[in-house]
């Protein structure tokens, strides 16, 4: 337990310290909501949607807790190359309580991360339809973020070169965010593209956050929290394994 403690504490530090990353963090959020919120706004309304701002506010706050968590596994290369991991495991200590350790830090920083996002959008215009819904979104900020930081250190695991992990990384992460629905509704989309977004874990992520802050749902809220459960307890076990396996 102490050790997955002082690998949350380093990670969260090591995001404190770095002021380029939390600016860098909510400068891409901030284009999507300006940008498509205010530009594709007027279209989206004249569609009968409503608030185009309200509605991907959710998506966008997904999108950054994704980009953070999943690259968390670009630290772990990061450590490989430059013998900081090595340093780590010839501690005393298990390697399942390193990754965990990791994981929960990583998760973490993507969820303030998140967090940050939020209130973002709140400034740019946002509102949740219920304040009392922040609470469990929050939770639910935490849990997609744990999914995808174990999903990028079990990649991490696997590799040994910092483009190939990028590589991966951005084939995995531009589908998972635009086919996630967190930029149109799913409720009226081609047969095809609503199997291919229920095969998305981060779908039903965003869907669990649209319920909480506006109100509405593509999937029942019992199936979304039940998915990021699931896919959270997988994605550690695989991580777990692959990382106890790292070859230094």
């Amino acid at each position: 337990m102490r050790t997955i403690s002082v690998m949350w504490l380093r990670e969260v530090k090591r995001f404190i310290r770095s002021k380029s990353r939390i600016v860098g963090s909510l400068g891409q959020p901030f284009l999507f909501l300006i940008a498509l919120g205010y530009g594709l706004g007027p279209v989206f309304e004249k569609a009968g949607q409503g608030n185009y701002l309200e509605f991907i506010a959710p998506g966008i706050i997904g999108m950054s807790i994704i980009f953070s968590a999943i690259f968390n596994g670009m630290q772990v290369i990061w450590d490989r190359q430059f013998g900081f991991l090595k340093e780590t495991m010839v501690a005393p200590v298990s390697r399942l309580s390193i990754m965990f350790g990791r994981t929960v830090g990583g998760a973490t920083v993507a969820s303030a991360q998140g967090l940050l996002v939020l209130i973002l959008a709140m400034l740019a215009g946002f509102r949740p339809v219920a304040w009392i819904g922040i609470a469990p979104a929050l939770i639910t900020m935490f849990l997609i973020a744990l999914l995808f930081s174990s999903l990028g250190i079990m990649v991490a695991s696997l590799l040994r070169d910092m483009q190939g992990f990028q590589l991966i990384m951005n084939f995995l992460v531009m589908p998972l965010f635009f086919l996630s629905g967190a930029l149109f509704p799913l409720n009226n989309v081609p047969a095809a593209l609503l199997m291919i977004a229920r095969f998305d874990p981060l779908s039903y992520g965003v869907d669990a956050l649209r319920f909480f802050l506006i109100g509405t749902a593509a999937f029942p809220l019992a199936l979304d929290l039940g998915i990021l459960l699931g896919v959270t307890a997988l994605f550690l076990a695989l991580g777990s394994f692959f990382f106890s396996r790292i070859e230094m």
